[in-house]
């Protein structure tokens, strides 16, 4: 049986490393690195200072978020 595919901000993450370079891994520790903070500045962050575009920032950020514990 197939494996599911993958779905949401998650879907990006092969796109991502290649264009950029480094693991999601990376990525998801400088989001991290910058909480608590709001999700668009963090996406403002990533496109600023790394050169992210938006899509991808989003992704990033929307996925940290989400396995954060509340």
């Amino acid at each position: 049986m197939p494996a599911e595919p993958i779905k949401g901000p998650a879907s990006y993450f092969p796109s991502i490393e290649k264009r950029y370079g480094r693991p999601i891994a990376v990525w998801q520790q400088l989001v991290r690195d910058r909480l608590p903070a709001r999700h668009m500045d963090l996406v403002a962050m990533l496109k600023a200072e790394h050169g992210m575009g938006h899509g991808h920032a989003n992704a990033i950020v929307a996925h940290v978020l989400a396995t954060q514990a509340p």
